[in-house]
């Protein structure tokens, strides 16, 4: 068993991997739902019906990657040559995404399902396995969660430098065209990610070995198996419920700052940058508070707090600019620190599924979670969207109706708000807190020891009886 810790440069590595993601991704979260209403010329109904159906789509291949990554054997482990393979197709599609192709409305509509779907594809097939990849880096848990806060301090500084770097660009290399400009900006952040996804592969190591190393089962046993980990369930449903208020205020950012704050490019960079800042630092606080705390506990605080903190946002003038930016960086702090913890904890769920059932299936367990989290992301798309085109929004007015307005506040404090409620309901399903932690690991170690010991005794008896001589029958 490889007791190995893991060390600073590595941790970083392991940071990169989703910071190539997100420096291009996040222009998904933060800037696609604009991107397609206001410059790419598409409906806020087209949208939504654009993100519900790629969901669709994935909700039968995100399983099938992770269910392939678990069967995977090279000589850079299960899940880090995909991080290697997929990382320029990624970029390519991130590009296309950000392309608008001379056609008509139809012609448009299916470009850009096409393409968008071909960037969640690709995304799968890095991101799935990225994810499993920090369940394997270390039998050590703090060593885990640690690798989580450095990945969401790796997102946080991508996703400043996208925030930081994205509208300047697009008005420097678009030059009056925001289309090109767009496209061009993507460019060149995609090719950041793709040096990010190299410099991933090359530092991280996979150390995690199952008790039982080998799974030729089939993949309908496989399901039957992971269905017995009664915790693997209930991740499923945090995981979709907690990526919810993000995605969700996200989507409705740029819509918040453009029509209802009324602010220039340069206050809307400041603010989403802030913004950024703060998430940095929660990502930071994650580490330190579950040395000291359960990580159930800590995230089931912070739930109920986000819950108070983001619905009262709702009463602040939006005039009132200062107080805003400051209340917004402290919601992103506190919203941050429950992220890498929420990782961790399918890092726990795969343990104990292993304990419980004998068998690692970590793949299908990170697949179903991404699977969730992305649900979640294109229900937060299409909500906004579709509360959008309800309330009769335009992208082409620089005046929206009051209607309108008041369906953006909600969707940026109000609703997120009651997203961080549910949250906090669905941390209290769980029962995977330090104390059975503790007992699961204990007992893998055992199996691990046991197991190793097992081997090694087989193999030495195989070499003797090779070298011994043969008696012929009389």
């Amino acid at each position: 068993m490889n007791k190995q810790r893991v060390g600073i440069l590595e941790k970083i590595g392991y940071g990169m991997g989703d910071a190539g993601c997100n420096i291009v991704g996040g222009a998904v979260f933060l800037f696609l739902n604009y991107y397609y209403t206001d410059i790419y010329g598409l409906t806020a109904a087209s949208v939504a019906a654009i993100w519900l159906g790629v969901r669709v789509i994935e909700a039968i291949s995100d399983p099938l990657i992770g269910m392939l990554a678990d069967r995977t054997r090279s000589r850079w482990g299960k899940f880090r040559p995909y991080i290697l393979f997929f990382a320029f197709p990624y970029v390519v599609f991130c590009v296309l995404m950000f392309t608008v192709p001379d056609f008509g409305y139809t012609g448009k509509v299916i470009y850009a399902f096409i393409t968008y779907l071909m960037m969640s594809i690709t995304f799968s097939f890095i991101n799935i396995p990225y994810c499993s990849l920090g369940s394997v880096i270390s039998y050590n848990q703090q060593d885990r969660i640690s690798c989580q806060s450095y990945r969401f301090m790796g997102v946080g500084v991508a996703t400043l430098i996208l925030t930081l770097s994205l509208i300047p660009l697009v008005q420097l290399l678009g030059k009056g065209d925001q289309a090109v400009g767009y496209q061009r900006a993507v460019f060149i952040l995609s090719m950041l990610g793709l040096a990010m996804f190299i410099t991933c592969f090359k530092l991280v190591r996979e150390r995690v070995i199952p008790v039982i190393p080998k799974n030729n089962d089939s993949i309908f046993n496989d399901i039957k198996d992971i269905l017995k980990n009664d915790q693997w369930l209930k991740l499923l449903l945090l995981t979709f419920v907690n990526v919810l208020p993000g995605f969700i205020r996200m989507a409705a950012t740029m819509y918040f700052l453009n029509y209802v704050v009324k602010a220039d490019s340069t206050f809307i960079t400041l603010f989403m940058s802030i913004g950024v800042v703060g998430m940095i630092i929660g990502s930071a606080l994650a580490k330190p508070l579950s040395d000291y705390f359960c990580k159930l506990k800590i995230f089931f605080l912070i739930s109920l707090f986000l819950f108070i903190w983001s619905g009262s946002l709702y009463f602040i003038n939006p005039e009132y600019r200062v107080l805003l930016t400051v209340a917004y960086f402290i919601l992103n702090v506190v919203h941050q620190i429950a992220q890498p913890i929420n990782w961790s904890i399918m890092s726990d769920v795969d343990d104990y599924g292993e304990w419980k059932t004998g068998k690692r299936l970590t793949g299908i367990n990170f697949s179903c979670n991404f699977l969730a989290l992305k649900i979640g992301l294109a229900l937060s798309g299409a909500l906004v969207s579709s509360v959008l085109a309800w309330s009769g929004y335009h992208g082409a007015q620089q005046q929206q109706s009051p209607d309108t307005l008041f369906v953006i506040k909600i969707m940026f404090f109000v609703v997120p708000s009651a997203c961080y409620l549910l949250t906090a309901l669905c941390v209290r399903m769980l029962s995977i807190d330090r104390q059975l932690m503790a007992v699961v690991n204990e007992g893998l170690t055992k199996r691990r020891n046991n197991y190793s010991e097992l081997t090694d005794y087989l193999a030495e008896e195989e070499g003797l009886n090779r070298y011994q001589p043969k008696v012929k029958s009389s």
